[in-house]
């Protein structure tokens, strides 16, 4: 369970690559024990905003402080209390997985006695014992990303950032991995921030959630309460032709729903109650001279407050954010 201490604050950090702005005046708070996840797109900027706070870079603007040092003044001091799992692997696959956790706390500076005990306490939550003498090149992706997770516990870190821990794995992986980040959370008492583009991963794991577009924060809150604040139902309208959904998304719009949104032929409707709400939606329809092919009702998502947002659902392209920000200069340049 997470206190009212802060473990990460930034006051408008910025990053911007020749003129293009990666991270745009973001402010953040994340409390002590707290899963904090970063959700939005590939290219959105979560990738850039953890590299800023893991003092992989520096910002152009604004500061950021991690367990109350400043990551441009003190980043030593920060880099000896968080760990960091980034997207891809950064594991020596010609060494076994003790070895690599036995570098990484050489590295660190622990002792001969502290290696070995924590090598052994790290290995138990990820559930790698048995495996920890066999090269990592034999490793599958589910087992990799357990002993990065494990090599970013080695030397006690306060904040533990995760940069899309899943990305690419199965279903079945997953859903293990989601088990050990609720582990570590709760027996190690670890500040973790993770970055997605997964949505019930977010919904899941996370005690709140920062959704970035474009390199800023448009929303910010608890699953619940971002999701409660739509609407709890979202009614959901098939019409005959993408230009039908457009007309009768405005007469809608008109008539006073609060969130609306539109892909090809389909129409979605944010409402409190749909039971409620689906007679006015057919009056609507009827009035305005609508055919309604089919409707059906579901509980609102994190996809729908995305949407909501953004005016768009999330990219499905696996592209990190340097390369976004690179094809961006390069269309620019055209």
């Amino acid at each position: 369970m997470w206190v009212d201490v802060n473990a990460i604050v930034t006051n408008q950090i910025t990053k911007s690559f020749n003129g293009f702005i990666a991270v745009n005046e973001i402010d953040i708070s994340v409390k002590e024990g707290e899963l904090f996840g970063l959700l939005g797109p590939n290219g959105a900027g979560k990738t850039t905003l953890i590299n800023l706070l893991s003092t992989m870079t520096r910002p152009t603007s604004g500061t950021g402080t991690v367990n109350g040092f400043d990551v441009v003044h003190d980043s030593a001091s920060v880099r000896a209390v968080i760990g960091v799992v980034f997207q891809s692997s950064t594991l020596d696959e010609q060494l076994t997985g003790l070895e690599n956790l036995d570098l990484h706390g050489r590295l660190y500076g622990l002792s001969a006695s502290l290696r070995k005990k924590r090598i052994d306490e790290v290995l138990d939550l990820v559930e790698l014992s048995h495996k920890s003498k066999i090269l990592v090149k034999t490793y599958s992706g589910g087992m990799i990303r357990r002993l990065e997770i494990a090599r970013g516990l080695m030397h006690h870190p306060k904040v533990l950032f995760l940069d899309e821990p899943t990305l690419g794995l199965d279903p079945q992986t997953r859903l293990h991995i989601w088990d050990y980040i609720r582990r570590l959370n709760r027996e190690e008492g670890i500040t973790i921030v993770l970055t997605t583009h997964y949505m019930e991963e977010a919904d899941n794991l996370c005690d709140r959630i920062a959704i970035i577009d474009n390199g800023r924060v448009v929303a910010l809150d608890t699953p619940e309460k971002l999701k409660s604040a739509l609407g709890g139902d979202v009614i959901i309208l098939t019409l005959d032709t993408p230009e039908d959904a457009k007309k009768f998304s405005r007469v809608c719009k008109e008539t006073g729903y609060v969130s609306i949104s539109t892909k090809d032929q389909t129409v979605y409707i944010s409402v409190k109650k749909s039971e409620e709400a689906v007679p006015e939606v057919f009056r609507t329809a009827f009035t305005s001279g609508t055919n309604i092919r089919s409707i059906t009702m579901r509980k609102s998502t994190l996809d729908d407050i995305f949407i909501h947002y953004t005016g768009r659902g999330i990219r499905d392209e696996l592209v990190d954010d340097i390369t976004y920000m690179k094809y961006k200069l390069q269309t620019k340049r055209r």
